[in-house]
């Protein structure tokens, strides 16, 4: 690991693209990109994995184009890696320290050169110490997934004693939404959807009521729910399922009223939060089976996220 100045590159490999298209057929290896110039609040990473997210594709077909960086642009919100270096007002991290994070407090105007690459720098603020059980691999899993289901419960002042069900229960928000709800926020009922090979994984999550949504249309159920989770962008149809009152939060938009459309800020003060939960396994990492995909199968990798039936999330490991 590159520990002090003088082994870091001034030029790194990364996957980058220089047009809005799809990410599939713009996204090149180029092996000579300057590396990202350093910030007073920054730290710059020795990238070791990275997870894929489907702001990722849809933002390589131009949704931020008003606010996002200029080309050439760098793919990749989610990072574990090493600090090499640290930026002058940098206090709660040091050379050598294993972190984790979402690069991009806004997701929408997100950093030229993210965490496809080598190396990547991201303020102190959105970055957390990994917990030292998890791998590399599960920690770049969990940063804009986790953030987003925990700000998202959060945002529907969900508590304790109350009923929810998640919509996509085995995708990469959906599986850490039923973990909080039942491990942090004290939920009296779980229930979620997925696919019929997807119903034992809803349960060993905590799902107390695995719905089947090949079989059965959930807002049909007798039974109504204090909050809806929405990580499919169904939010019409789970209007039906919510009791009076009820909130329904949907982070697929856009939301019919009055459910609401949700996005994450990414903070590593929610991180360091969930720690111990992270740390006792009450938490835990949902990988894909087919996780990680090398750092040359990233065209293959987002291929397979955009199918839309990834169990938890798509990682890129090992990275150069």
């Amino acid at each position: 690991m590159a520990a002090s100045t003088d082994s870091i590159p001034s030029h790194i490999k990364a996957w980058e693209y220089n047009e809005y298209g799809n990410i599939e057929e713009t996204l090149k290896l180029d092996s000579n990109i300057a590396i990202p110039e350093l910030k007073d609040d920054e730290v710059l990473i020795k990238v070791v994995a990275a997870a894929l997210n489907p702001v990722d594709y849809k933002r390589a077909l131009g949704i931020f184009k008003d606010t996002d960086s200029p080309f050439p642009t760098a793919p990749g919100y989610d990072v574990a890696g090493v600090v090499v270096k640290v930026g002058n007002n940098v206090k709660k991290f040091k050379v050598g320290d294993e972190v984790y994070g979402d690069i991009n407090e806004n997701a929408g105007k997100p950093k030229a050169i993210g965490s496809l690459a080598e190396y990547t720098s991201a303020e102190e603020k959105v970055l957390a110490h990994k917990p030292s059980n998890l791998s590399f691999v599960e920690a770049a899993s969990l940063p804009l997934a986790l953030i987003t289901a925990y700000q998202g419960i959060e945002r529907a002042q969900f508590s304790a004693g109350k009923s929810i069900l998640v919509l996509g229960g085995a995708g990469g928000v959906g599986s850490l939404v039923i973990q909080l709800a039942k491990q942090v926020f004290g939920a009296s009922k779980v229930a979620a959807t997925a696919s019929t090979g997807k119903l034992e994984l809803l349960r060993q999550l905590g799902a107390d009521l695995p719905i089947d949504y090949t079989k059965d249309n959930f807002e049909e159920l007798p039974e109504k729910f204090d909050f809806v989770y929405d990580t499919v962008g169904q939010s019409e149809r789970a209007l039906k399922a919510v009791k009076e009152g009820g909130e329904v939060i949907t982070i697929a938009g856009p939301a019919t009223p009055p459910a609401i459309w949700f996005f994450l800020t990414s903070d590593g003060g929610v991180l360091e939060k969930l720690r111990p939960y992270l740390e006792s396994g009450k938490v835990k990492a949902v990988l894909d089976p087919k996780s990680p995909f090398p750092f040359s199968k990233v065209i293959e990798a987002f291929a397979y996220l955009k199918t839309n039936r990834a169990t938890g999330k798509v990682v890129i490991y090992p990275i150069p």
